[in-house]
């Protein structure tokens, strides 16, 4: 936890908050901080700052905070996602979400097995986990917004062509003739398939909304490997 995330609800005054639970053990076991002493803080979906320690015991922690700083500038890049497995679904949602994307649409697949959509892990609140663990770990407070299309063609024909619309789209694809450029510069929408790829069928549905498949060279990566390969092609960090 390199920034400890705020929210609406931790606020006694403009200045005060009060934490209790998994940041206060945080704080107690990982910083080992005490009073006086100044801890990175963030609200969330707001600005970012420091912290004075005013209270500290196994109950609860009292922070004077001052917010005063920008988070960091969001990733100019759209992800669409063919929806993992559920283990590495939260690997995945963390790392993306660390690397600053900020519009995540997790989309089905001819190998995207029936049961992942029945996951527990699909709940907003549950989302919401691995989402705040990967805000931490970057120091950013903008939460990102995962959005569920578990039907492949209407998503592809009636929502697709509007989100890649004024941007550079592109399709990870394992045979791709054409190497993943190695930065990229402006908007983009990338979309990622599942372990195997994307089938036949869906690149050429995804070439007909203008996506460029694109390879990563011969060597097969698994999914939780390859997104942050990618993303770090697509955008300066």
């Amino acid at each position: 936890m390199n920034l400890i995330l705020l929210q609406n609800n931790d606020f006694s005054s403009a200045t005060l908050v009060t934490l209790t639970g998994r940041r206060l053990q945080h704080v107690l076991e990982v910083h080992r901080a005490k009073v006086g002493d100044i801890l990175r803080v963030g609200q969330l979906d707001g600005l970012m700052g420091e912290g004075r320690v005013c209270t500290l015991n196994t109950d609860k922690l009292e922070l004077e905070v001052q917010l005063d700083q920008e988070p960091p500038e969001p990733l100019a890049l759209t992800l669409l996602l063919a929806l993992p497995r559920p283990k590495m679904l939260k690997r995945v949602l963390q790392s993306v979400t660390a690397l600053g994307v900020k519009q995540i649409y997790l989309i089905n697949s001819y190998r995207v097995e029936k049961s992942f959509w029945g996951s527990p892990l699909l709940q907003p609140e549950k989302l919401q986990e691995q989402l705040l663990l990967g805000l931490e770990q970057a120091c950013d407070t903008i939460l990102p917004q995962v959005h569920l299309r578990p039907r492949f063609k209407p998503f592809v024909e009636d929502e697709l062509p509007q989100i890649a619309a004024e941007t550079s789209a592109f399709v990870a694809h394992p045979v791709a003739k054409n190497a993943c450029p190695l930065t990229s510069s402006g908007p983009s929408t990338l979309a990622i398939g599942p372990e195997g790829g994307f089938i036949p069928y869906e690149i050429e549905k995804l070439q007909e909304c203008g996506f460029a498949p694109i390879s990563l060279g011969r060597r097969i990566l698994r999914v939780e490997t390859a997104v942050p390969v990618l993303l770090s092609r697509f955008c300066a960090l």
